[in-house]
């Protein structure tokens, strides 16, 4: 695909805004104009967990998700509800790879349904699409 298409599908779906480098780094330009970043940080944050080998890792990187985003608090905390936070809270001190899962899933779904449809119509994604489609026009008419 071309990067004007590229940039295009991004508008499918947040999983592909998610997992391309330019749109990932434009979508998060997006949140931090709404401060609201931190949702994509402990996104990826999850992401990066669910890869841990060793126990140790685990129960180290699980200690800097808990007081990065969920501790009351927190620096980057996230609007999570009482119930998940709570369940955190109690098995933090014997974290699992899936014990954010619920967290991560709550944060998706507002990212996905709140703040990916403003991003679409924002002047960061359209100025993305237009850098694209100019630069796209470039090398297929290298006259203009």
């Amino acid at each position: 695909r071309s990067n004007a298409g590229e940039t295009m599908a991004w508008s499918e779906s947040v999983d592909t805004v998610l997992s391309h480098k330019e749109g990932l780094a434009a979508f998060r330009t997006f949140l931090k104009s709404e401060f609201s970043e931190e949702n994509v940080e402990f996104w990826l944050a999850c992401e990066d967990f669910k890869k841990t080998k060793t126990s140790t890792k685990i129960a180290l990187k699980a200690q800097k998700i808990y007081s990065d985003f969920i501790q009351a608090d927190a620096p980057k905390e996230i609007n999570i509800d009482f119930h998940t936070k709570n369940d955190i809270s109690q098995n933090i001190s014997e974290p699992t790879l899936s014990c954010f899962d619920a967290a991560q899933s709550s944060i998706y779904c507002l990212m996905a349904k709140d703040s990916f449809p403003r991003f679409l119509r924002s002047e960061v994604y359209k100025e993305l699409v237009k850098k694209h489609q100019d630069r796209n026009q470039k090398k297929w008419l290298p006259f203009l």
